[in-house]
């Protein structure tokens, strides 16, 4: 822009000097031309009172009226400082005033005189070759009394003055056209920048906006066509800035989206580029999107069959969905859906890749069979004793009282675990389903504890197992007194179960992170037993439905397998958790981690 105002500073300038230097030209020459006919009308007017005020009708001799005329002419001279020539008739000279009129060529043929006959007066500037410079000259006829011409007067006028004139005329302008010029230099700037300031400015915003400033607005300027442009850029600018903010909260929103989806997004340009992975791809991918980003899909280090699959939706240009197993960074199985992308032209664009992983899910559907098949063979067994000591019972066994008793029992036992058996499964079912109601509500510990510990005592007494109890007298926590006494007595019979005879089951409460005045946020409950532990491999698996480490124990036992089970998910429901650590034959320990308020 500056390079702009000073074109137009120069322009304007270049106008103005110019028209200012053609207007004093055009005055200097007028001025000049004006000077010339004033000096040509005074020396007109000198010449009419010279011929009225002296006698130049005078007669004599040649040489008496060289004499005299020349004489008149030194005395006007030196009076007017003015050459002064008589010329007669015949166009010889009788007088001057500043040569010898014998030497004198003829005047009759000169410029001045001959128009003086013609017109009565005669102008001539001419260089002089008596006096060597440039003269003005004014000539007028001499008359008698009967108008005939009897000579003619002549005065000239040495060009000198006129020209010190002239030059002293062109100094005065030339120094007044540089002071006009200097204020039209400032007059065209102060233009040239009220033209250019307003457009500067809008250059500015216009750039401002172009580097997403879209807040950057025009100062306000005239109703002009230059301020109408700022109001139109200052419109522009809004309408810019509101899309704007519309597109970023589209783009926050669907940013949102995309960090927040469980299901991995990766979207592959029309020159097979990765353009888009979501942090959920990165994760089920294992790379992350630095390592992705702008590769083809063919050099992203994926597995072979996801590769084929990309490539061959890319061929096709049609939707495909496949579900494939991923063995890095860790096993998994994917639910791949791709679609090809196009615009309303349907021209083709790429292709969008949505990954869902499954594994839980299939998971789920393998621990759902899996579970119906376990709890089929669990069922199998009672109902097959029952059913089978019903027939030997048919059969003629109930005329033997001792044996029909004894299967009477025994049909009794299997109903009983049967009854066990389908109790705990309705059971973890509502608990699983989260369909038990939890009533919370302060439990004073000790007291609470040695209930529990009434309720086996009898069991363990049977074994000789010794029962012990370790928690402090003001300890107190908020839960459901039902589900704690619960998960405390499904924990205490495992451990009487699995404990050989003579052998100890211990319960023990402390308390986690006390503050400074004694009071505590956390508890733990630890029961240990000295049974027969568990080994490493089956720990992971212990909190399994229907999962036993030795399933004849179990069953002679009359455990159900959905104990454990059961205890994790009462301790989820307040908000804690549950470990086991185990060595085989030394003991097992359950930890739980349980809040002390919720």
């Amino acid at each position: 822009m500056t390079k702009f105002r000073a074109k137009l500073t120069f322009i304007l300038i270049v106008l103005i000097g110019s028209s200012m230097l053609l207007a004093g030209i055009f005055m200097a020459k007028v001025l000049e031309d004006s000077h010339v006919k004033s000096l040509e009308e005074n020396m007109e007017r000198e010449l009419h009172v010279l011929v009225a005020t002296g006698d130049w009708g005078r007669m004599g001799s040649e040489p008496e009226l060289v004499s005299y005329f020349s004489e008149q002419a030194k005395r006007i001279k030196a009076a007017t400082n003015e050459r002064l020539t008589f010329v007669r008739a015949d166009g010889k000279v009788v007088g001057d005033s500043d040569q010898n009129p014998e030497q004198m060529d003829n005047h009759l043929t000169r410029p001045e005189i001959a128009e003086a006959a013609s017109n009565g007066v005669g102008y001539a500037t001419r260089y002089s070759d008596t006096l060597n410079e440039k003269m003005l000259y004014a000539a007028i006829p001499v008359k008698n009394e009967s108008k005939v011409t009897t000579g003619f007067l002549r005065i000239s006028l040495s060009l000198e003055q006129v020209d010190n004139s002239i030059r002293s005329l062109w100094y005065f302008l030339i120094v007044g056209l540089m002071i006009l010029f200097v204020i039209a230099g400032l007059v065209s700037y102060r233009i040239a920048k009220g033209i250019t300031h307003p457009i500067e400015k809008m250059t500015k915003v216009a750039q401002q906006i172009t580097n997403m400033n879209y807040e950057s607005r025009v100062p306000a300027y005239s109703n002009d066509e230059v301020g109408q442009l700022g109001q139109a850029i200052n419109r522009m600018s809004e309408s810019l800035q509101q899309q704007m903010a519309r597109i970023q909260e589209n783009e926050r929103r669907l940013q949102g989206v995309m960090e927040n989806m469980l299901s991995g997004i990766m979207m592959i340009d029309r020159e097979e580029r990765i353009m888009l992975l979501n942090p959920s791809a990165e994760y089920i991918l294992g790379f992350s999107s630095q390592e992705l980003l702008g590769k083809r899909y063919n050099e992203a280090k994926q597995q072979f069959e996801f590769t084929k699959l990309i490539q061959e939706c890319i061929e096709t240009r049609e939707s495909i969905r496949d579900e494939m197993i991923f063995y890095y960074p860790a096993e998994r199985i994917l639910d791949i859906h791709l679609s090809p992308i196009a615009h309303e032209d349907e021209e083709w664009s790429g292709v969008l890749i949505v990954i869902h992983d499954i594994t839980a899910v299939r998971r789920l559907e393998r621990m759902r069979s899996e579970f119906v098949a376990n709890v089929s063979h669990e069922l199998k067994t009672p109902i097959a004793a029952v059913k089978g000591f019903a027939e030997t019972l048919l059969a003629g066994a109930l005329n033997d009282k001792e044996t029909a008793v004894s299967f009477l029992q025994i049909i009794f036992d299997e109903s009983e675990r049967l009854n066990r058996l389908i109790g705990d499964i309705l059971e973890l079912s509502k608990i699983e389903s989260k369909r038990i109601p939890m009533n919370f509500s302060p439990i004073y510990l000790p007291e609470f504890l040695e209930r529990s510990l009434n309720v086996l005592r009898k069991e363990a007494e049977k074994k000789h197992i010794e029962l012990g109890l370790q928690v402090d007298e003001d300890m107190y926590i908020e839960a459901d007194e039902d589900r704690l006494r619960q998960i405390i007595i499904n924990l205490l019979s495992n451990g009487i179960a699995y404990t050989q005879e003579g052998g100890k089951v211990k319960l023990r409460i402390e308390p986690l992170d006390p503050n400074s005045e004694g009071d505590y946020e956390r508890l733990r409950l630890i029961v240990s037993d000295t049974g027969m532990g568990i080994p490493k491999k089956d720990l992971p698996r212990i909190f399994e439905r229907f999962y036993r480490v030795d399933k004849a124990r179990s069953r002679s036992s009359g455990g159900t397998g959905l104990g454990l089970s059961i205890v994790k998910h009462l301790v989820e429901l307040h908000k804690g958790t549950i470990r086991v650590d185990s060595e085989v034959g030394v003991g097992t320990r359950f930890t739980i981690e349980l809040p002390v308020i919720h």
